[in-house]
């Protein structure tokens, strides 16, 4: 998919938009501003949000999606955070679950410790390194146009995808998800008809 690098995707409306069309996705969010984005679209007890976990949200995934196979499994994270955890996409590569959808907003920025700039606005291109790592159905897009697609893709399950949104630099109002991780995990599992632990 091309790229117009002076076009990006309202990072809100996109994320609202992926959420809608993938209503039982089970989604993992990275921390930070993808959890405040997906929150902001509603919250869902299908939603499981990570605090203080850098670089943990693909990993999460990948164990969730190879546990649930009948499942689309939705990773929204940030560059920062997917950097903390690139050597997850190694993993995921080498286990090729069909049911994992990364989607990676990228600002080019550390949104959470002052907005200093990231490798992928120092010359990362987070495509090659997912295609490089073995996923093959890895690409960017830098608009909202591209939900459906991608949406579509998600609940095909015919193998891990990896998407780069090309997003503003921009801070919304931040909206902050619950942060009592144990009732998260909880309710999180009673969607899956599992017992609290």
């Amino acid at each position: 998919m091309t790229q117009n690098p002076a076009k990006v995707a309202n990072r809100r409306q996109f994320v609202a938009a992926l959420l809608q069309a993938l209503p039982d996705a089970l989604v993992v969010t990275g921390l930070g501003s993808a959890s405040y984005d997906v929150f902001a679209a509603g919250d869902r007890d299908n939603n499981y949000y990570l605090w203080g976990a850098m670089g943990g949200s693909t990993s999460l995934a990948l164990g969730l999606a190879l546990a649930q196979p009948d499942k689309s499994v939705l990773v929204i994270t940030g560059d920062g955070e997917q950097l903390m955890g690139i050597g997850s996409l190694a993993t995921i590569a080498a286990r090729q679950p069909r049911n994992l959808t990364i989607v990676v907003l990228d600002n080019g920025h550390f949104g959470e410790t002052g907005m200093q700039r990231s490798h992928t606005s120092l010359g990362t291109d987070l495509v090659a390194v997912a295609k490089g790592f073995g996923i093959a159905d890895t690409y960017s897009v830098d608009s909202d146009e591209h939900c459906g697609e991608i949406a579509s893709r998600a609940a095909e399950r015919r193998g891990p995808t990896f998407v780069q949104v090309r997003i503003d630099a921009d801070e919304p109002p931040r909206a902050l998800p619950p942060r009592d991780g144990v009732y998260v995990k909880n309710r999180f599992r009673a969607v899956l008809g599992l017992k609290p632990f």
